[in-house]
């Protein structure tokens, strides 16, 4: 079993329900994978624009790989691997089951093909239903193998956005630009004037509980829970917009070193960047963006997306303000519902916010929000035994936090808790941020 130890696991709600429930949200999520590649043609799913990207075909085979791994092969009595060089090449990270495939080098397998990914998927589906059929112990589905499957499910929803990002990333170097999806979902758009004002909402000093607390899914990184102590702060009504950052950028932000830093400023002189990943500004100085629909001008309302850490740094130096830390903004999404902009509702884009001025608006959905607080342990955190302990704790070095989710996640892998992380020079994912302030 590769050291696992499914207690140290995260609790989850669905090890309480019985296989046909777990089954049947499995299926679901299983399906949504295919169903978000069906605009591809062949020749897409092999691509790799660059190390962070992995092709859609990987991603497909990846996820499949996790529920072989670490279900089938220990659970399934008489189990046979579909192929003896799969635990190899779909291996990520993992570096307790085994070696893998180099991650850059990803894109360089034509084989094996996407037919046999897909028969991959449906060998791999059928098993995990023939396990939910045969088991002898309710007690062992219960406790091991039912914290696995919604871990394995969440984990292919993680995979699902990731698959939405590379796959924007794949045809934005295209310059043919081509489009994925036409969005019926939304209206043309347009340049606008902005006209939703800034406001500041007032959190009072105090100590908060920080941290996942129920008894439903989460992460390890969530756990455990704890008190922190916060000074009074402000946070920004509205995520900074499209039309904030080009304010910034016109004003020379790219071009004044005091507002970056040191790391940033080598990053931007390094890889030349003068806005956003996907702006591109046009001879009469408009300025365009490629979005999954193609390109489209840049809606100024809109939250500004692809942005580094040390892009939205910059910024928030140069408004004025600073970034959130991630416990603050986690006392201010515990008090909203977890609703917005997401991949449920079909826009795989952000939009503008709903100008409600009562609250924050956006803290949900959308962008995934830079904080200022680096991706490290919670007090007394301790990672899961085995290989399912690198799935998070083994990245506590080099990252920042993000909070949110955005317009490519699904709804009901969210919570106030959630922690993402990514390197700060990571611009790739939709990932934007909202203004902070001392009191």
């Amino acid at each position: 079993m590769l050291g696992l130890n499914t207690a140290d696991l995260p609790h989850n709600q669905a090890s309480r329900k019985d296989g046909n429930e777990i089954i049947f949200h499995y299926s679901k999520v299983r399906q949504l994978s295919e169903t978000l590649c069906q605009p591809l043609e062949i020749e897409d799913y092999i691509i790799q624009t660059m190390p962070d990207v992995s092709p859609p075909k990987w991603h497909l085979a990846h996820t499949s790989w996790f529920f072989e791994q670490f279900i089938l092969i220990p659970y399934l009595k008489g189990y046979q691997p579909f192929h003896p060089s799969y635990h190899y090449l779909f291996n990520s990270y993992y570096e307790t089951a085994g070696q893998m495939w180099l991650r850059p080098k990803r894109g360089l397998l034509s084989r094996p093909t996407v037919a046999e990914i897909y028969t991959y998927r449906r060998y791999v589906d059928d098993k995990i239903k023939i396990l939910g059929e045969s088991m002898d112990s309710a007690l062992q589905w219960e406790v091991e193998i039912a914290p696995l499957m919604e871990l394995g499910i969440h984990h292919e929803q993680q995979h699902q956005e990731l698959l939405l990002t590379d796959i924007k990333h794949i045809f934005a170097t295209n310059p043919l630009h081509p489009v994925y999806r036409i969005n019926s979902n939304s209206t043309e758009i347009k340049q606008t004037t902005i006209t939703q004002k800034l406001q500041w909402h007032l959190y009072e000093e105090g100590l908060y509980i920080v941290g996942y607390e129920g008894d439903g899914f989460c992460y390890d990184n969530e756990k455990p829970n704890h008190q922190v102590y916060l000074q009074s702060f402000r946070l920004a009504s509205k995520l900074v917009t499209n039309g904030d950052y080009l304010a910034f950028i016109e004003a020379g932000g790219y071009k004044q070193p005091q507002y970056w830093l040191s790391d940033g400023w080598h990053t931007i002189k390094d890889q030349g960047w003068q806005a956003p990943l996907y702006w591109e500004q046009r001879e009469d100085n408009s300025w365009w963006h490629m979005t999954l629909s193609g390109l489209e001008p840049i809606s100024l309302d809109n939250p500004v997306c692809h942005v580094s850490y040390y892009e939205a740094d910059a910024y928030a130096r140069w408004a004025g303000h600073r970034l959130p830390t991630e416990a603050e903004w986690e006392v201010v999404a515990k008090q909203l519902p977890c609703q917005g902009n997401f991949l449920d509702s079909g826009f795989l884009h952000p939009i503008s916010s709903p100008k409600n001025l009562q609250e924050p608006n956006q803290i949900f959905g959308d962008v995934w929000e830079w904080t200022r607080s680096p991706y490290s342990p919670y007090p007394r955190y301790q990672p899961p035994a085995g290989a399912i302990g690198e799935y998070n704790g083994k990245f506590m070095c080099n990252q920042m936090v993000l909070r949110g989710g955005s317009c490519i996640s699904s709804r009901n892998h969210l919570r106030a808790s959630y922690r993402n992380f990514f390197s700060p020079d990571a611009r790739w994912q939709f990932t934007g941020f909202r203004l902070a302030e001392d009191r």
